[in-house]
């Protein structure tokens, strides 16, 4: 017999953003602010279980149905802030995705300054499990930085490290080559607070002034080019998550679509004055590979330039 002590249904805010409208926090806020009503009465807590009999009308209008669970590969430029809305004014990754796009939110962030792999999607489940430090996906960067340090202080960094009080887990970190004043760094994360990297390298006498994620945990950056977005095929997902994570976050892969869009690739929009960054490439080079990285062929003509104005930066070969 089930038991009746358990509330029956799902948390609304939980339900909420399983439909893909928002975050399961930014639902929380939604109705604090009187914008969910419950079988034609306004909530105001989210203490409250519903289920598939209950009608949820958020903003004036009925809670869609689930759509199938998603998710998308996009290549952050510098520039743009992780958020749907910057009460600074800043441009928003969310405004310069393709229209075309279902409504998502990131998994994680990347901050104005970091650019690279940032996986979206539309599961507000989905999302919070693969956030959680208790997932341990590898979360690995492309780091350079003004400085020098030794591979065994980088060594250092396996068994953890306390900085202004905050303590970091187990980083991985290689001492990839030197370049002028710089030095070329692969680093590996699993916690992911936040500016994790920049703070951690700046304890050791680094200061980082190009962070390129290019992957988080199965899925890699690629050959995507600043702005692109591209949808990860759904068994690709399903595989990737494995039984036990596609379980955790209730994922769906049977509903139908929130509407048909072609598994392509798209560009979005960068932020206003920039230049692309990373060149168009053969889709099976990875930037972490450390061969040199081919441009297109308007490259032979003209060398492209960094947004800083110079030369171009070429990827460091890693040692042996």
């Amino acid at each position: 017999m089930p038991d009746k002590s358990v509330p029956e249904g799902e948390r609304i805010a939980k339900v909420i953003a399983r439909a893909g409208l928002a975050s399961r926090r930014e639902a929380e806020a939604w109705i604090a602010a009187g914008r969910v009503a419950v079988n034609g009465a306004v909530i105001s807590s989210p203490a409250l279980n519903v289920t598939a009999r209950d009608r949820i009308v958020v903003d004036g209008e009925p809670l869609p149905g689930r759509a199938r669970t998603r998710l998308f590969r996009y290549y952050k430029p510098r520039g743009l802030v992780t958020t749907h809305s910057d009460p600074q004014g800043r441009p928003t990754i969310f405004r310069a995705l393709p229209k075309r796009l279902p409504r998502l939110i990131s998994i994680g962030r990347l901050d104005i300054n970091s650019e690279g792999l940032l996986l979206l999607t539309n599961d507000g489940g989905l999302a919070r499990v693969l956030e959680l430090p208790a997932t341990g996906w590898l979360r690995r960067y492309r780091v350079r930085a003004l400085g020098r340090v030794t591979q065994q202080a980088l060594d250092g960094l396996k068994h953890g490290i306390s900085v202004a009080g905050i303590h970091y887990g187990p980083i991985e970190a290689t001492l990839d080559r030197e370049q002028g004043a710089n030095v070329w760094l692969t680093v590996g994360i699993r916690e992911g607070k936040n500016r994790e990297v920049r703070k951690v390298l700046e304890h050791l006498g680094l200061k980082v002034n190009r962070l390129i994620r290019v992957s988080y945990g199965p899925f890699e950056l690629g050959g995507l080019d600043d702005g692109e977005v591209e949808e990860v095929v759904t068994e690709e997902l399903r595989k990737a998550l494995g039984p036990g994570l596609a379980a955790q976050a209730n994922a769906d892969f049977e509903s139908p679509l929130e509407h048909e869009m072609p598994l392509a690739r798209h560009s979005g929009a960068r932020p206003q004055g920039s230049e692309p960054g990373i060149q168009k490439r053969a889709r099976d080079e990875r930037l972490d590979s450390g061969s040199p990285l081919r441009g297109s062929r308007n490259d032979k003509k003209k060398q492209r330039r960094d947004r800083r104005g110079g030369p171009r930066p070429k990827y460091p070969r890693p040692r042996a």
